[in-house]
């Protein structure tokens, strides 16, 4: 259920889009979009830091090439933040013109690795300035890197979604650091003598195909762009079962009615070039299509011609020949020229003498230079000063209408029609197992176990969450007995997606709760969506409480909760949300997602399963815990507390 569920959810916000999109019909309706999309993306990444601090540029060295030299260069695209670059610049230039900024993809040296240095070489050799830099994560950029040892814990990919999902309680995505970086490297670019601040492009390939995008989207000052391996659509895209790593997505960008198709619109009617080939996990049919359905865009300023579509006969990669219909294609639309460089002109350099650093990593040799660890423990510490200096009574208040909304967003209300699916007895206990509709689309499942003498009448019930749901039981047997003996019915719950809701796997042996496993798939979807796992499971939560009320079994007046492990925050905030419920119990919980932030070494399983993005803005787990004691609501107190679970 849950895959086809947030497929039929996502198509539904594609459709949506689509009619949005359908109904410009102006140059006027294409500008009120524009605007759209870009104040609409910024949202969507938790906004831009500023971008009025000195960049600082330093220049580390120079290196001769075959007709162009190369700068390394080094930036502060925020303070302490450095980025290195190489920068590009064709010999015998006597006035400033075209440069084109090339963003990295997934490739761990980035910027001096083969692929990305033989970019550079066709488009200066085409007479094009070229500023190429490292993402974080990449290059001379890793930000697990112990200066003393020389190694890195982890880079580019599993770099990213390390640190991204931290971004996601404080209401960020990293793709809010790539965006600032490539914007700085702009106002860098705009610096250089060598360079015409009106004829400035942008192009990369996969993850740079995705940053070339986000620029697209929201800095109006480039002139031209070649987003590579990346443009597509989510329809198309959700077709494939992939994940994708944190910068490459955006919470509620699905919501605000945005696709690819307005990444492309977003620059109408300046030139566009998009770069695929046929046989990439990026579905071909997607760039094909967003192309297509966009030209009308341009043609309604006259300028069909100014979008096109390059493809190469090849897998993932920034291919040769899309490099050279990004280089032909640039002088077009820089230059004014249409030379493109033969291949016999390229010869790379070797890696190291395009380091900017004697070390060849940013962190401890750069002066208190800043991971994005760092940077995720500054913002998280601004957040927390704000709220803090927030009356309680109105941050209380504020806090539970916001995950009010956020558990209730976009929900399709079901009548829940429980119905018992036959039961038993195991060692001395009844059980019977119900299922019924939390929302339109998806069943929840429990197994309810109650005492031999009290089976036949009405009881209190305490409803339990945890890792694996009633997959799990022997672990939790002894807790259950307890309960059952004490009176009460024990109504082990299944949420969304666990136990024997769990999706189907591609493999059989594949590990569902691995990061960039199937739940990680469906996780992620649903921040597309402006939703999460953990806001649905809450929902459930409480869908479980009410069909507790409805039972001639259960004593609907009497419901507790309970949670053990990363699973009773969803036992928590929907007691905080359900003033009915009379008592809620979690042991082994976490204790503050704060604490999870500011560990770089948590356990990524599952880890987005228990995020609601954007909840750090208005409080933490400890001020839900609070809140519910103060109401006389928490069984145990806030000292049952142990060690973090997934720390």
């Amino acid at each position: 259920m849950l895959p086809r569920w947030t497929y039929e959810r996502a198509m539904q916000a594609s459709i949506e889009g689509e009619r949005e999109r359908d109904a410009i019909k102006s140059i006027a309706d294409l500008e009120r979009r524009q605007r759209a999309i870009r104040e609409g993306i910024e949202r969507c990444i938790g906004g831009m830091p500023g971008s009025d601090t000195p960049l600082n540029p330093r220049t580390a060295g120079t290196v001769r090439g075959n007709g162009f030299r190369v700068e390394k260069v080094i930036f502060e695209s925020r303070p302490s933040v450095y980025v290195t670059a190489n920068v590009y610049i064709p010999d015998g230039i006597r006035e400033p013109r075209g440069a084109v900024l090339l963003l990295c993809g997934h490739r761990e040296k980035a910027k001096h690795c083969d692929e990305y240095q033989t970019a550079c070489h066709y488009l200066v050799h085409s007479g094009l300035v070229v500023l190429s830099v490292d993402p974080t994560g990449q290059g001379e950029r890793f930000n697990r890197y112990d200066p003393a040892s020389k190694q890195a814990g982890m880079t580019s990919v599993r770099d990213h979604e390390n640190a991204g999902r931290q971004c996601l309680p404080l209401g960020d995505s990293l793709a809010r650091y790539m965006l600032h970086d490539a914007v700085r490297a702009i106002d860098y670019l705009c610096t250089r003598p060598e360079v015409d601040p009106n004829r400035i492009g942008v192009t990369g390939h996969s993850g740079g195909g995705m940053q070339t995008s986000l620029v697209m989207m929201y800095d109006r000052r480039i002139a031209a762009a070649a987003p590579g391996g990346f443009i597509m659509n989510r329809p198309w895209f959700l077709l494939t079962g992939k994940t994708q790593d944190a910068e490459q997505k955006w919470p509620g960008f699905s919501a605000l009615g945005f696709d690819h198709e307005d990444i492309l619109l977003a620059m109408a009617p300046r030139p566009v070039l998009v770069l695929a080939t046929t046989y990439d996990s990026v579905p071909i049919e997607g760039p094909r299509h967003t192309v297509a359905v966009n030209r009308r865009f341009w043609e309604l300023s006259g300028h069909g011609e100014r979008i096109g579509l390059a493809e190469d006969a090849n897998a993932h990669r920034f291919t040769v020949p899309l490099i050279r219909a990004a280089a032909s294609f640039f002088s077009a639309h820089l230059l004014g020229a249409s030379a493109v460089p033969p291949d016999d002109r390229i010869e790379l350099l070797p890696a190291e003498r395009l380091l900017c650093t004697r070390s060849g990593q940013v962190i401890g040799e750069l002066e208190q230079a800043k991971s994005i660890y760092d940077e995720n423990a500054q913002r998280l510490s601004q957040l927390e000063a704000a709220r803090h200096a927030m009356p309680e009574g109105e941050r209380r208040s504020r806090s539970i209408d916001w995950l009010r909304a956020a558990v209730q967003a976009g929900r399709q209300p079901a009548d829940p029609n429980p119905r018992y699916a036959g039961g038993g007895e195991a060692e001395g206990l009844q059980v019977s197992r119900i299922v019924w509709w939390s929302q339109r689309g998806l069943l929840n499942h429990a197994l309810l176990f109650a005492g031999g003498r009290q089976a036949d009448c009405k009881r209190p019930v305490t409803i339990a969450i945890w890792d694996r749901g009633t997959n799990s039981l022997e672990p939790h047997a002894s807790w259950i007995r307890e309960v059952c003996e004490s009176g009460r019915t024990a109504m082990v719950l299944n949420p969304t997606g666990v136990g024997p809701l769990l999706p189907h796997l591609d493999a059989p042996d594949d590990d569902p709760y691995k990061m960039f496993g199937a739940l990680d798939k469906h996780t992620d979807e649903l921040m597309w969506l402006g939703d999460s796992m953990a806001a649905v499971r809450v929902h459930d939560m409480l869908r479980a409480a009410e069909v507790a009320r409805g039972s001639a079994l259960l004593d609907g007046e009497n419901i507790e909760l309970y949670g053990f492990g990363r699973y009773a925050v969803y036992a928590g905030l929907a007691a905080l949300l359900d003033p009915r419920i009379r008592g809620v119990r979690m042991e082994r919980p976490f204790r503050s997602l704060a604490e999870w932030v500011r560990n770089p070494d948590y356990d990524p399983e599952d880890s987005l399963s228990f995020i609601v993005p954007g909840m750090l803005r208005l409080f933490d787990l400890p001020d839900m815990d609070r809140w519910l004691a103060e109401e006389g609501r928490l069984i145990g107190g806030p000292a049952i507390r142990g060690r973090n679970p997934h720390s």
